[in-house]
């Protein structure tokens, strides 16, 4: 929840500006409001496009201040964030609510970026590995394989973000080879391996190229890098 939309389209404006580097994908989650201006600003550059940052589980009704996916559809917008740690956080949304989003989303012809992650709390008690294993399958281990070719699977230390504490690459390579893991084992190696895996734990310029260079960090979700054009420029091209 940053930026005018004036800041916003100054912002997108930077950033298509820059060329991305073969083969990487930019999606830029863009707030409700701007999200229609902003993919004006985007479509037609090559590896840039527009997520929305949420969407409802129903597809219309009586929801007022939500928004469906055929209203993001209606304004050229095929990509959703779903299950990000601040709406699972403020908004309590549950597994099993965001396994409802996400059947929606993907009934939609959506791709979605389903988030997860642990807190501080749960790091220290050395229950990581089981909590995120929980997210992962209550939300999405009913689909079927074929769904996969839309779902990209963003993971959240929560514990390293404006916390101070820093999770080192082992640190998120061990997690991101562990998801990768529990795909393989429920839907084989050729999913798993083509399913991208993004680390979302503040990711800057200095750390981008050191995370991005582990085995199964595919990418990131960048938080407040992303706010300044430089700085989400130099996260890309540390691909």
């Amino acid at each position: 929840m940053n930026l005018t939309l004036s800041d916003a389209k100054a912002l997108s404006n930077d950033l298509v500006k820059f060329n991305v580097p073969v083969g990487t994908e930019v999606i830029l989650g863009v707030p409700h409001p701007y999200l229609a201006q902003i993919n004006d600003i985007v479509n037609g550059n090559v590896g840039i496009s527009v997520a929305a940052q949420n969407c409802h589980e129903k597809e219309s009704g009586a929801y007022t201040g939500e928004v469906s996916t055929a209203m993001l559809k209606s304004i050229g917008i095929h990509t959703v964030i779903l299950g990000h740690s601040e709406r699972r956080q403020y908004q309590k949304e549950s597994n099993e609510l965001l396994a409802e989003k996400t059947k929606t989303a993907l009934a939609a012809g959506f791709k979605v970026i389903f988030c997860c992650g642990e807190s501080l709390m749960t790091r220290e008690s050395g229950k990581h590995f089981v909590f995120v294993e929980e997210q992962i399958k209550q939300s999405l281990f009913d689909l079927e394989a074929s769904a996969w070719a839309n779902i990209v699977i963003a993971y959240e230390p929560i514990w390293a973000i404006g916390t101070g504490v820093t999770a080192s690459p082992d640190q998120a390579q061990e997690i991101h080879a562990h998801i990768r893991k529990l795909l393989t084992e429920k839907y084989g190696t050729e999913i798993a391996e083509a399913t991208s895996i993004l680390y979302g734990g503040s990711v800057k310029p200095a750390n981008a190229k050191e995370l991005f260079t582990n085995k199964d960090i595919d990418g990131g979700l960048v938080g407040g890098a992303s706010l300044k054009a430089a700085d989400f420029a130099a996260i890309i091209n540390s691909f």
